[in-house]
């Protein structure tokens, strides 16, 4: 019950502000957000029974600026999930939905039943100081030390599920973030997060360039391992060329572990038809090379770190993107894991219908045999109209 009263009274504060924000200065106030449906069919990989269901999801963004030097940023979720994929899966799959990973719970059921879920979340929290080249953030934020387009084993503090395409903002986490410029691609960075179990992910960065290439290195905590990690980012040519790595160890048994690798390469290169090709490489020294039909969270909405990306030893991944029209975006995606033989499909159309108005087709296909990767999940498919305010 107090966790729902909370709920109510977060996004009470939003709409308040946004009223309030009528009357105030624009530099100092700003309120955007989007109110969008998405319909989802899904195609069961073992089953001839078609499942459907539904989301109508709400966005509210606000920044505040009260001085020079301070910035509070707050942002919230508002879902209302229903359909065949709630009470087929209910309570399990709703549960998971309103599962906050924080260290303070700001997610909660706003009304539930058999067939619907309506809850809000709020993913961003936060107050930020600037002060010449120091600038430090505190409370529910994301940060973000990822370089490459699919998997970041760099983005220690909250990595991101690729497969989740609809949350496009990503996930935050409760944390102090601190950062200092030495120049405009250099400088000094330190995090230190607390999550829902209490336990810590801690670590410093820092950036630098040297040969028209910007590199990080990184080490610290997170929650039982230790980690050190680096990437870079630049260009062969014309060709953009991208790779991090990390390296962990657990603390508690540091010398009876061998401790896990995962590295990862992207390469990008745009023709002169605009036509955008992306293909990247994914690495995990503690990846199997046999069927990798466990361990996968698409479905089961867990979270991912950078250990545990794809249950396979190596992944591959290539995207296809061109503007067919200045209104129409078209995009395919692939990832295939070399091992047991499944694989992933993702195409994509995005019809630009306004300024502020987007439509979107897509689907996810997942193949494979029983046991594999990606075998047994079948294949999604969904329609996205957006609006944007």
């Amino acid at each position: 019950m107090q966790k729902t009263l909370n709920q109510y009274f977060l996004v009470g504060i939003l709409v308040l502000v946004n009223g309030f924000a009528k009357g105030q200065d624009e530099k100092k106030l700003e309120f955007s957000g989007h109110l969008q449906n998405l319909n989802t069919v899904w195609l069961q990989g073992d089953s001839k029974e078609w499942l459907s269901s539904g989301s109508i999801y709400n966005r509210l963004n606000l920044k505040w600026y009260p001085t020079e030097n301070w910035t509070f940023s707050a942002s919230a979720r508002n879902v209302v999930n229903y359909g065949q994929l709630i009470y087929n899966y209910y309570p399990f799959y709703s549960d998971l939905l309103v599962q906050d990973n924080g260290y303070v719970d700001l997610t909660g059921t706003i009304a539930r039943d058999s067939s619907y879920i309506m809850y809000t979340n709020l993913d961003r929290a936060n107050i930020k100081f600037t002060q010449g080249k120091f600038e430090a953030t505190v409370g529910r934020q994301r940060i973000n030390w990822g370089i490459n387009t699919v998997w970041n084993p760099n983005d220690i503090f909250n990595t991101f599920n690729f497969y989740d395409f609809d949350y496009v903002e990503r996930p935050g986490c409760d944390a102090v973030h601190l950062q200092y410029y030495t120049g405009y691609a250099s400088g000094y960075q330190a995090a230190f997060k607390i999550d829902e179990n209490k336990d810590i992910t801690a670590a410093g960065m820092y950036n630098f360039n040297k040969w028209n290439y910007d590199f990080q290195v990184l080490a610290g905590v997170m929650t039982t391992d230790l980690v050190i990690g680096a990437g870079w980012s630049g260009y062969i040519k014309n060709a953009g060329f991208t790779g991090e790595a990390s390296y962990f160890r657990d603390r508690d048994n540091f010398a009876d572990t061998s401790g896990v690798f995962v590295a990862s390469l992207g390469g990008s290169y745009t023709f002169k038809n605009s036509l955008m090709a992306t293909a990247s490489v994914l690495y995990n020294s503690n990846g199997t090379t046999g069927k990798a039909g466990y361990g996968n969270s698409f479905i089961v909405l867990e979270n991912v770190s950078p250990k545990t990306f794809s249950p396979a030893r190596a992944s591959l991944m290539g995207q296809l993107s061109y503007p067919i029209t200045p209104l129409i975006q078209g995009d395919l995606a692939g990832i295939v894991n070399p091992y047991d033989g499944s694989f992933y499909v993702g195409p994509s159309v995005t019809f630009s219908l306004t300024d502020n108005i987007g439509l979107l087709f897509t689907s996810q296909v997942f193949g494979g045999e029983n046991g594999t990767e990606f075998g047994g999940y079948g294949q999604f498919y969904y329609m996205r109209l957006k609006w944007s305010f």
